[in-house]
């Protein structure tokens, strides 16, 4: 039902007054009172949309993030929020739900008002618009036109546009959230996805321009998220984990339903808009939620300190009314702590991180580069010295963000990736495709199954596979899987895949990775939360043994490793709350070969290190690439943001922008 506005004067006494229907002046600063709220009849605070400022669609790179709450790109997505922002490219983000809880905008200490979550939604938006606008432009108030759209679910959303940046837009669906973390809510994303409800109920905010209920079914959450994409036309679209597995201590969800599955229906409306005719390939990246507080810390002082002074703006840190709206500034449950659970401390992709998607192939300088476009595999080449052709999209879809690629003794590439089936049951599996010759194309996707039983159990919670080739071109395939342990399995000399089988390991952590030494022998690592635990060959042919202790501190779970001399491997990783580099070699007991060695040079920074030939290339605290030789030097570090890790071959380094251009840089010598 339309919302009834108020009479003239009531109007007139908000506007002039606003604090005075819900808030007590005390030195400057708000302190909310008893009384009853009015902050949910106000009228819309919207202009019409012929009059609004009208979003600009940057050329190159443009970004969509996807999430269920507002906050969760603050906690979860930043610094890549802030930096897409300082690069001046169009930034869109798209909150599926209203954030509405409880409806009481107060700290746990703080006295206990009244419910109202209308005014809630909007003082949780008023955070938001600040924080975007300080990140933007310096200034909080910067102010945005927010005006009602129509949505190709059929409801409407609020559109807001920086005037300032109009590159900066916000889209507000404003559904009903779940009100818990993992209790049972049928009305709910969760609810609606696995169709215990057949609709799904707007929460409009106090003020939104959207002034008239409505609700959606499942295939109309798909459908408005498409429309979103078509509108906005990203190159590149940021989501929550869909598969965030279980709390090893509880048997529960690790992260909130809502960021679940509001990341399954984004997957849903991506699968259908790679189907649309003339829109420009999407890459994605995928971020870890609430499990990442339990992590060591990925980010430096300094890109903390920044994202909790963001945080704080979205709080209402200060709690002065310079919004002058009566539904308040932002969001005063996240000031009681605003840096979460260790959430400012961090930022983990949690898919595409793998440094091993620049693949040798079998003529000289021959180079082959993989990725995910449209949820297909996209194949770079470059023959020699010449220029990099592509991408050029491979047959079979569903591909989930991130590959990892091995070469095998006659010069073939085999390629490895995780699929994700949305057509009726849920499910994720492992796949490979291998070239047919040397130099020739890639066969058709080769399903090698799951771990997993199924999605209902441990929500299909699987890892990046690491593949491990023995001198015969036969391959091992070493899975995380949802119970935080390794699952193997291998290739056959008749041709077959033996079953997936445990292989051991304890609150395994992030994807694995792989190497086999100049002598044949293989080697796999997992990182946990206190150190990383390995599996290796003592021999040629011989079996795997492992988990075996390395000793090794711990870091920030994303690990790469490279063959290193005659007969060791080097394993590379990220000293916590810090970025730096650090490095240790193993050769063959899985017990380190050397101490652990610390890169110099301050870099800063984090994810995975690409590593051959000498030389090292990551990404720096800005979030461009950073280069250097091993042996320390300065590091070079560019400008332009990119997606997931560098890769790293002896001749030079790769990086995937947010264009989804292949960037390629030589080694300085």
């Amino acid at each position: 039902m339309p919302r009834p506005a108020l009479p003239s004067f009531r109007r007139g006494l908000l506007m002039a007054a606003p604090i005075a229907v819900l808030l007590g002046i005390t030195g400057g600063t708000l302190a909310l009172t008893t009384g009853p709220s009015d902050a949910s009849d106000v009228p819309s605070r919207g202009v019409p949309e012929a009059q609004a400022v009208k979003p600009v669609r940057t050329a190159g790179a443009s970004v969509l993030q996807i999430m269920a709450h507002p906050d969760d790109d603050l906690f979860f997505m930043n610094p890549d929020t802030s930096q897409s922002i300082a690069s001046g490219h169009s930034l869109t983000s798209v909150y599926l739900t209203a954030g509405e809880s409880d409806g009481r905008n107060a700290r746990r200490q703080d006295p206990r008002p009244p419910a109202d979550k209308a005014a809630y939604a909007e003082a949780r938006q008023n955070g938001i618009r600040a924080a975007y606008a300080e990140m933007a432009t310096g200034n909080r108030t910067s102010p945005w036109d927010r005006t009602s759209v129509a949505t190709a679910g059929g409801g409407r959303a609020e559109l807001n546009t920086l005037r300032a940046k109009p590159q900066i837009t916000l889209v507000w669906l404003q559904l009903r959230e779940a009100g818990s973390i993992t209790g049972d809510r049928p009305h709910s994303l969760h609810g609606l996805w696995d169709g215990r409800v057949e609709r799904l109920e707007s929460m409009l905010a106090a003020g939104s321009p959207v002034r008239e209920d409505f609700s959606y079914g499942k295939e109309q959450v798909i459908e408005t998220l498409t429309g979103v994409l078509g509108r906005f036309r990203p190159t590149f679209v940021r989501m929550m984990d869909p598969t965030p597995g279980l709390n090893d201590r509880t048997g529960k969800l690790s992260d909130h339903q809502d960021h679940m599955y509001g990341a399954r229906f984004a997957q849903a409306a991506l699968a259908r808009y790679a189907d649309s005719p003339g829109h420009p390939p999407v890459a994605v990246q995928n971020y870890l939620g609430y499990s990442t507080g339990g992590l060591p810390h990925s980010l430096d002082p300094r890109s903390t300190e920044a994202k909790l002074r963001t945080l704080k703006t979205y709080a209402w840190w200060d709690h002065t009314d310079y919004c002058e709206d009566p539904a308040g500034c932002g969001d005063r449950k996240v000031a009681a702590r605003p840096a979460g659970h260790g959430w400012a401390q961090s930022i983990r992709h949690a898919r595409g991180g793998s440094a091993s998607w620049v693949q040798r192939g079998a003529g000289k300088g021959e180079l082959y580069a993989f990725s995910v476009l449209d949820g297909r595999l996209a194949v770079w080449h470059r023959d020699g010295a010449s220029p990099w052709t592509g991408p050029v999209l491979q047959r079979g879809g569903g591909l989930d963000a991130g590959v990892t690629s091995v070469r095998l003794p006659d010069g073939r590439i085999a390629v490895f990736a995780t699929r994700t089936a949305l057509d009726g049951e849920y499910r994720r599996e492992v796949v490979t495709s291998v070239q047919a010759a040397p130099g020739g194309a890639f066969g058709a996707w080769r399903s090698l199954g799951t771990p997993e039983r199924d999605d209902a159990s441990r929500t299909s919670d699987i890892s990046l596979p690491a593949v491990l080739v023995d001198r015969a071109g036969l391959m091992t395939v070493y899975v995380r899987d949802a119970g935080h342990s390794m699952s193997v399995r291998a290739r056959r000399a008749d041709g077959g895949w033996s079953p997936w089988r445990p292989a051991g390991g304890r609150d395994l952590r992030g994807d694995p990775v792989a190497a086999v030494d100049a002598t044949g022998r293989g080697h796999v690592f997992a990182a946990t939360p206190a150190t990383v635990v390995a599996w290796a060959q003592a021999a040629p042919g011989g079996p795997v043994a492992g988990p075996v202790p390395t000793g090794l501190p711990a870091t920030t779970v994303a690990l790469s490793a490279t063959p290193d001399g005659a007969d060791g491997v080097r394993l590379w990783f990220r000293k916590p709350a810090s970025g730096d580099v650090r490095t240790a070699r193993f050769a063959g007991s899985g017990h380190p070969a050397s101490p652990v060695r610390d890169v110099p040079g301050d870099v800063a920074g984090y994810g995975a290190v690409g590593a051959s030939g000498g030389h090292l290339a990551v990404r720096a605290a800005s979030g461009a690439v950073a280069a250097a030789p091993v042996g320390g030097g300065r590091w070079e570090t560019g400008r332009s943001l990119f997606a997931g890790a560098p890769a790293a071959t002896g001749a030079g380094f790769a990086t995937l922008g947010l264009d989804n251009r292949l960037n390629w840089s030589p080694w300085r010598r």
